[in-house]
Parts: C-alpha cells; sequence; structure tokens
C-alpha cells in the first residue's frame, strides 16, 4: 500500500491501528486522548476526516464498528476501479473484515495482512474468495493489465463460479469481440515516444494521439509510459498529456538516445535542434527496453508520435495455472 490511514476510537483500538501503520507502512489516527508519538490527533469529525482521505488513500482501516465505518465511507464511494481499499476490525483485532474494494483495491489481502498481525480472522465475503476461483479482476491487477469494461467482471466471475466457459481477450490490439460477452483486458505494455513544438496545447496533443492510437489499432489502456528527449522535461503538453494517461513521463539525453542501436527515421532539422536524429522512435524503443517498434514516427502538426512494446512483457508469467478458463487473444501486431 502507498498510502494507509488507521483510526482507532478506544484505547486498545489505538494500539492496533499504530501497529498496522507501523508495521505496513501508514499513518495511525485517534481522538486526542490516546493521540500522541506516532498516531496523530482526530479532530472533528470522522465523516470529515474520511471525505479528506478517502480520495487521496489506497486504504482506509477503522478500528470500530462496520457502522461507523460504512456511515463515513458511504457518501464518499464512486466505483470499484476508483475506490480505495476499506477494511474493518474490532478493537481486540479479532475479526478483520474486507469491508470495500477487496479485488482491484486489494482489501481482501489487506484484511488477510493485518489478521497476521492482530492474530485474528480475516473475514472475506467474495463469491470468488469463498469458493475459491479464480477472480479475473484480481489476475488482471496481478498482471499489470487495464480493464476496459469492468461492467463485464460480474457477468463473467458469475459464470466461473457456475462453471462455465468465460471470455476474456488479453490483448493491447483493438479488434471485434470473440464471444457474446467478453471482457477486455489490456495489458500495460506500450510505450509512447513524442515529440513536439514548444508550447503545443494539451489539446492537439490528445486530438493527435487519439487519431494516432486508432491507426496503431491498439487500445489506449495499453500505454505504459510517455517517453521524449531531456529537452521536453519540462515540457507542459506532454507532463499534462502523460497525468491524463495516468503513466510516467519519462525524458533521456541526446546522446543516450543518438547510442539506441537499429534503424531509425532521419530528420537533419531534428538533429540540429536536439543533438538526435530521431526522438520519438528512439525514446519510444529506449523507454520499452528496447522492444520492438509497432508504429513508425507519425506526423501530425507540430508532433510527432511513434509506439514501441515493452521488451519481455509477458502478462502470462505471474498467471496462476489453476485459471484454464481463460482465453488469451494472444494477438500480436
Amino acid at each position: 500500500m502507498t498510502v494507509l490511514h488507521a483510526v482507532a476510537f478506544t484505547r486498545d483500538g489505538t494500539e492496533l491501528a499504530r501497529l498496522i501503520a507501523a508495521r505496513l507502512g501508514g499513518r495511525a489516527w485517534a481522538p486526542s486522548r490516546y493521540a500522541g508519538g506516532d498516531v496523530s490527533p482526530l479532530t472533528g469529525s470522522i465523516a470529515v476526516w474520511t471525505r479528506e482521505r478517502f480520495s487521496a488513500s489506497d486504504a482506509l482501516v477503522f478500528v470500530s464498528a462496520c457502522g461507523i465505518a460504512v456511515r463515513a465511507v458511504a457518501p464518499c464511494l464512486k466505483d470499484k476501479t476508483h475506490d480505495p481499499a476499506v477494511v474493518c476490525l474490532d478493537d481486540r483485532g479479532k475479526n478483520v473484515i474486507s469491508l470495500l474494494s477487496g479485488h482491484l483495491g486489494g482489501a481482501n489481502e489487506l484484511a488477510r495482512r493485518v489478521a497476521a498481525l492482530t492474530g485474528g480472522r480475516a473475514v472475506v465475503t467474495t463469491a470468488t474468495d469463498v469458493h475459491e476461483v479464480e477472480a479475473v479482476d484480481v489476475w488482471a491487477k496481478e498482471n499489470d493489465c487495464a480493464i476496459e469494461n469492468i461492467g463485464a467482471v460480474k457477468s463473467v466471475s458469475a459464470a466461473a463460479l457456475d462453471g462455465e466457459k468465460i471470455g476474456v481477450a488479453v490483448t493491447e490490439m483493438k479488434q471485434p469481440a470473440p464471444w457474446p460477452v467478453t471482457l477486455w483486458l489490456r495489458p500495460r505494455n506500450l510505450v509512447l515516444g513524442a515529440g513536439c513544438k514548444r508550447g503545443t496545447a494539451l489539446e492537439d496533443l490528445r486530438a493527435a494521439l487519439d487519431d494516432f492510437l486508432s491507426g496503431a489499432g491498439v487500445s489506449k489502456l495499453s500505454l505504459c509510459a510517455l517517453a521524449s528527449i531531456d529537452l521536453k522535461k519540462d515540457e507542459p503538453g506532454l507532463a499534462n498529456l502523460a497525468r491524463e494517461l495516468s503513466v510516467p513521463f519519462v525524458t533521456f539525453p541526446a546522446a543516450e538516445l543518438a547510442a539506441v542501436p537499429g534503424r531509425f527515421s532521419h530528420s537533419q532539422k531534428v538533429l540540429d535542434v536536439t543533438g538526435v536524429d530521431n526522438v520519438c522512435e528512439r525514446a519510444a524503443v529506449l523507454a520499452s527496453g528496447f522492444g520492438p517498434l509497432l508504429r513508425g514516427k507519425t506526423r501530425y502538426p507540430g508532433v510527432t508520435f511513434a509506439l514501441a512494446r515493452r521488451k519481455f512483457f509477458d502478462h502470462t508469467e505471474k498467471a496462476d495455472p489453476s485459471m484454464k478458463n481463460v482465453s488469451d487473444t494472444g494477438a500480436q501486431a
């Protein structure tokens, strides 16, 4: 967990919150009379405390009655792709309940980790866990895949619980659905290389990107990084585009780009300005770990894009062998 907050309301609960925060990496909170040292004082209502931390946290742990936790988080709920993990436990640590975002948010696993700390019992109620059936959304998270149509998870999980065949397509390629109900998982394995004129607006970059990815026939959800040259590290348009795509923006020195082996488009103008003959293709290949180019340099007004697939990316390498009824289209560009 990156950002974890544990809150308690009793003396015993405060000690558990302190333990959880210390062992799992987070911050403990409690009423002023129990706070101090590594436990921050809880001022104001729990509703306000929750609202201020809900969207910015990976996990919230309530050492309290379930009712307190439910009423606190209820006004903040969005959907399973955005809500953080919420776990609730009694102040003796006997029952540790996965309350919200069990799979994608990681609450089920967090409940098990907390229970291991307190010597209690993890209470997990998701049907796939109870029946020991591989959950497709968990598999997607563990294998670094984005879920394109989250609504299909329910149908696919229900079919898996009934022992029926399910349709899961794991590919970055846009293509017709192979099954009546198809869950699309997009492996995050594509690096977008970019170059642009100074001051290029975000909306222009966005429009060019949509056309570029459409021409490549790939899903935007499969992008894992935006790469360019060091000269562009402070370029607002590119930085904002990366933020919008929720991918890191990485840049490289001209000399490092020039040393990338392979055949690339050559531009004397780009060489004169940047010190390397091509930015977008070389940056994409370098950031992908020297993976193959899927689409070479493509020009738009003031913008160039290229696309490479991350080398050694294998979305099956961490898969559970028991997940035999998940189909992989195996599509490659």
